[in-house]
């Protein structure tokens, strides 16, 4: 019987141990404190902010909208951030992309200070996940699935493991993190020769490919344990990984679900950085 890697009860643990820490940082005098920095009002970006902002609060973290219009040049966004970085009573900043397609993606993003950049997009962050050193924070996705084999006690050390999917958000900093652990890391890519092959031979498989339902019962053998990253919406308008779920369960040992599996959990993951960024801030730098 497939066990499955329900999210929800691992962001509501994730966020039970923040509201602690926030509650120990009111104490000391430090209200934490996110920036949500949005140009334009697209649908999308408004649920995430919404949806941010009512965790935020929940967990005891104070949120501070910044509202561009969606003309707003690159040199205002820039420097909007800028300003940000300077400000000590803030701790992290949530840039709400894609932007406007007349921003340069990358500009805006490194001017982001590291140390107040909780969703890991900057390349100074990213670099940090690769070397192991630096104080920048993982892209909250990839930690996300990092936490859920955590909290459902799967061990990473010594096994064989794939990640399908390479973009810098997932599939590459999972990777590295799955290798930190001391597992034995394959990235594979929907253009991998015999990639269900290659999928069957893992005891541990991410996929993070976006596209839905690409993973039936051809991918997968009894023992594995599978982390459906992708979010994928159907014609219909039904939600669904890149994970065949119902073809899946009951083969592999454990799956996690879309929805309900690392989306539920990439929120807490950010709310649990701003926390930390919080707490970093108090400590003199070395």
């Amino acid at each position: 019987m497939t066990r499955i890697l329900k999210g929800p009860a691992v962001a509501q643990a994730i966020n039970t141990r923040s509201t602690a820490a926030a509650l120990a940082l009111k104490k000391r005098g430090i209200e934490p404190q996110i920036a949500i920095v949005r140009a334009g009002e697209r649908g999308d970006a408004l649920s995430y902010e919404r949806g941010a902002t009512r965790r935020a609060e929940e967990v005891g973290i104070a949120v501070r909208p910044i509202v561009l219009d969606e003309t707003a040049s690159q040199a205002e966004l820039i420097a909007t951030v800028e300003s940000l970085n300077a400000d000590a009573s803030l701790h992290g900043v949530l840039l709400l992309r894609p932007f406007p397609l007349h921003i340069d993606d990358g500009a805006v993003r490194n001017a982001l200070a590291v140390a107040k950049d909780i969703d890991g997009i900057t390349d100074a962050s990213v670099i940090g996940v690769f070397t192991g050193r630096g104080r920048g924070f993982a892209p909250c996705t990839a930690q996300a699935c990092m936490e859920i084999l955590d909290y459902y006690g799967i061990d990473c050390a010594g096994k064989n493991a794939v990640v399908v999917g390479r973009s810098l958000v997932v599939g590459k900093p999972a990777a590295m993190m799955l290798l930190e652990r001391n597992a034995t890391v394959t990235i594979a890519h929907s253009r991998s020769t015999d990639l269900p092959a290659l999928v069957r031979r893992a005891e541990l498989v991410i996929t993070c490919v976006g596209q839905p339902r690409m993973f039936d019962e051809h991918y997968f053998l009894p023992g594995q344990t599978v982390i459906d990253v992708g979010i994928n919406v159907t014609a219909d308008g039904s939600l669904v990984g890149d994970v065949d779920f119902e073809a899946v369960e009951g083969i592999v040992e454990a799956l996690s679900p879309v929805p309900g599996g690392v989306g539920s959990v990439t929120t807490g993951v950010l709310l649990k950085h701003v926390i930390e960024a919080a707490e970093r801030a108090m400590r003199p730098v070395p």
